[in-house]
């Protein structure tokens, strides 16, 4: 009886975290299915992680999430509006490979997010691995704006970044989060290849 009690408030304590875990689980499997309702879900559940971070001192994070509420916006209108519109007018995104004079800008902001919030983490709070939160933060930043384009790549870079932070979560006690993102870094690859043979069976169709 007191194993249960103890459960029941460890699960008070961390409801919001538990929720966030739910529907991060939903988010990651319209994304890989290239659903678009994954836009609101996700909405949700950075609202849901805003909280989470905070309290847990992850601020680089806590603001990736409200970045997140902001690019999933974007990503929800470009996922319906986005597309060829020569062809039809509003026309929906389809899956893509990353222009090549993309990844230039696509490195240079990485880094420049990257050096300009490891200083910040570093220097005016009590983040405890600046470096870390930094670095998939910055990464994380440019591989949402690539996922509201539908640029197959994004895959490959939410592979590292659910690796990285799966090992600070776990060091940090955050073992929901830590559950969401091992599979999180699986399910990357899955995303992946699933996302490769649409636009494969795209290509086809279209020649």
């Amino acid at each position: 009886m007191e194993y249960l009690n103890l459960i029941y408030c460890w699960a008070i304590d961390h409801g919001v975290e538990l929720l966030g875990t739910i529907s991060g689980l939903i988010y990651l499997y319209l994304e890989i299915k290239e659903r678009i309702w994954l836009w609101p879900v996700g909405i949700a559940t950075s609202a849901l992680y805003v909280a989470v971070f905070y309290t847990s001192k992850f601020y680089a994070d806590m603001a990736l999430n409200i970045y997140y509420v902001l690019i999933s916006i974007y990503g929800w209108y470009q996922w319906m509006f986005g597309g060829d519109s020569s062809k039809k007018e509003n026309a929906p995104l389809r899956i893509k490979r990353t222009p090549i004079q993309f990844w230039f800008w696509i490195t240079t902001s990485f880094v420049v997010f990257f050096i300009l919030l490891w200083w910040i983490l570093d220097n005016y709070t009590d983040s405890p691995v600046p470096l870390g939160d930094a670095f998939t933060t910055a990464l994380s930043i440019v591989a949402t704006w690539m996922l509201a384009r539908k640029y197959i790549e994004h895959w490959w870079l939410w592979v590292v970044i659910n690796a990285v932070s799966l090992g600070l979560y776990v060091w940090k006690g955050l073992y929901p989060t830590s559950i969401l993102f091992f599979f999180y870094t699986i399910m990357a690859v899955v995303g992946y290849f699933k996302w490769r043979t649409k636009m494969l069976n795209v290509g086809e169709k279209g020649n």
